[in-house]
């Protein structure tokens, strides 16, 4: 213990929050560098046959490779188009049943049932179903994400607006709350916060979904780039888009826990 010049005792310095996160940061990345490193040494060393997994070195002069003969920007913006109306149609098809069973008593009898058992198929086995009813162009590539996406936001959506504490939804009936006002001043702002964990395993879900779709009969995207360099053994290419897919599915979550953390600054941390 030191004393001031005051002479009052001086507390000892601690790290803020946001200092111990700048400190915790780093030492995140020792173990992903580590892999990398160990990776490469076990492909110069011949450990790791390049028939089998390209090293980190090989990956990235690949990677310059695609980035500067367009190959890779005009994957990623076909993929990136495809999550983005998958997810729309998804995510609207996920809030309006959400709500129409979360709200209604009458809705979640009649539209529970159904949603429930289509949720526990697994999806990608889904795939020749929607071939058979839409083709083989875009429309069951897009299904089959905005299938991704839909249920985990409709069960996030429902369960936020069945946790709303009751307490809160009478105190506003006391005040002279309608029934619209009660659902847009206490029941969607308590279900924010579990419809924002659906909205993060939606994304997740999405990229997965995409990820099976564009191998299956596609002739662009990043799945056809995985594909295609597949056929003739190039897994410096495979590397190099999954490595993109990883990169789009940390991006959109990220984003999404920044939405997160603005929309839900009221809450104590």
């Amino acid at each position: 213990m030191t004393l001031s010049i005051a002479g009052v005792a001086a507390r000892p310095k601690t790290a803020t929050p946001s200092q111990a996160r700048k400190f915790k940061l780093p030492l995140r990345w020792i173990s992903p560098v580590a892999l990398v490193l160990l990776w490469q040494l076990a492909s110069s060393t011949g450990v790791l046959s390049s028939d089998k997994l390209a090293s980190p070195l090989t990956v990235a002069q690949s990677a310059g490779e695609l980035i500067a003969d367009g190959q890779l920007g005009e994957a990623f913006a076909v993929s990136i188009g495809r999550v983005f109306f998958g997810f729309l149609i998804g995510g609207f098809a996920g809030v309006v049943l959400g709500l129409a069973s979360g709200l209604s008593r009458w809705g979640e009898t009649l539209l529970d049932p159904p949603v429930q058992m289509l949720r526990t198929l697994p999806h990608l086995g889904l795939i020749p179903l929607f071939i058979l009813w839409f083709g083989i162009g875009e429309e069951p590539k897009l299904a089959l994400v905005a299938a991704g996406v839909a249920f985990p936001l409709y069960l996030n959506l429902h369960a936020g607006i069945r946790q709303t504490d009751p307490g809160l939804v009478e105190a506003a009936r006391v005040l002279g709350y309608s029934r619209v006002e009660r659902i847009v001043h206490v029941v969607l702002p308590s279900a924010v916060p579990q419809t924002l964990v659906g909205l993060r395993i939606a994304f997740g879900t999405a990229w997965l979904s995409l990820i099976v779709a564009e191998q299956i009969n596609a002739d662009a995207g990043l799945g056809f780039l995985i594909n295609n360099a597949r056929e003739f053994l190039r897994t410096d290419v495979v590397v190099v888009g999954l490595v993109v897919y990883a990169l789009l599915g940390l991006t959109t979550d990220a984003l999404v826990r920044l939405l997160e953390r603005r929309i839900l600054r009221w809450q104590a941390r």
